[in-house]
């Protein structure tokens, strides 16, 4: 492999999708939100993207079995109030470097905008780093109607203070370039656990404004899926790290996302 490439499972006929990207970041907030919905709404697989810019490495899971590092596209159809259909992005990896950022979401954008993709979500974290009582939510749009949208679903705007790195930025900058309009949609986290409080603050607000409803309860139970998974992750990271003789945290662009 070398360049990233994305793998049709089913060919399928979307109407004007919403897309919504959910790959790990802080908190792994928007990840688990994203998982949820695809549970419980019942999406369905159809494209997987791989990359040489993902980290080289496999996950092993309970019973022995490899999973490669991969981006997955899942569909939803004729949803909520607004009979909306939709494209969810999950995976567990992001890009490396920031070339390797670059290829990733621009595959990822001319993807979806063969669909018709007028409309993106992206969900993550914000860091605090420190313990947070009850988590507000911060966002980011393209454009100000979507700003007082935010604002009107009681949405703290994120202002100069800081920019959105990794995938839930770029692809929303990249999308622009396409005519698509977006937003970023960040719970408030301490960042150093898996943070379900931030997930179900954002999974609240996001169901709002898409006409959504989503049933909560069980987001705690797949938060501690997600924990055992990242746990795993993160041993393996460190392994790497010693081996390459690399410094724990050099590496990590501090992915807001």
């Amino acid at each position: 492999m070398n360049k990233t490439f994305i793998k049709n499972l089913e060919e399928v006929e979307l109407n004007e999708p919403i897309f919504i990207e959910a790959l790990p970041g802080i908190g792994h907030v928007g990840k688990l939100v994203a998982e949820h919905l695809i549970h419980e709404l019942g999406a369905v697989k159809f494209a997987e993207l791989y990359s040489p810019a993902f980290p080289p490495q496999v996950f092993v899971d309970e019973e022995g079995i490899i999973e490669p590092m991969k981006n997955e596209f899942y569909y939803l159809k004729s949803q909520g109030e607004d009979d909306q259909d939709y494209i969810i992005l999950v995976g567990n990896t992001q890009g490396l470097s920031p070339e390797g950022q670059y290829e990733i979401c621009g595959t990822i954008i001319e993807f979806v905008d063969k669909f018709g993709v007028k409309n993106i979500y992206t969900l993550g974290g914000l860091g605090t780093g420190q313990p947070v009582d009850k988590p507000k939510v911060f966002g980011a749009a393209t454009n100000t109607d979507l700003a007082e949208m935010l604002k009107s679903h009681d949405v703290a705007l994120r202002t100069a203070d800081g920019g959105i790195i990794g995938a839930s930025g770029l692809i929303l900058g990249l999308g622009m370039s396409k005519g698509m309009a977006g937003v970023c949609l960040m719970g408030e986290t301490p960042g150093y656990f898996i943070d379900a409080e931030a997930s179900k603050a954002v999974l609240t607000i996001l169901q709002k404004i898409l006409n959504v409803e989503v049933d909560i309860a069980k987001l705690e139970e797949r938060a501690e899926e997600t924990r055992k998974m990242i746990s795993k992750a993160q041993q393996m990271e460190r392994e790497m790290s010693d081996r390459m003789n690399i410094v724990q945290g050099e590496e990590d662009l501090r992915y807001i996302g």
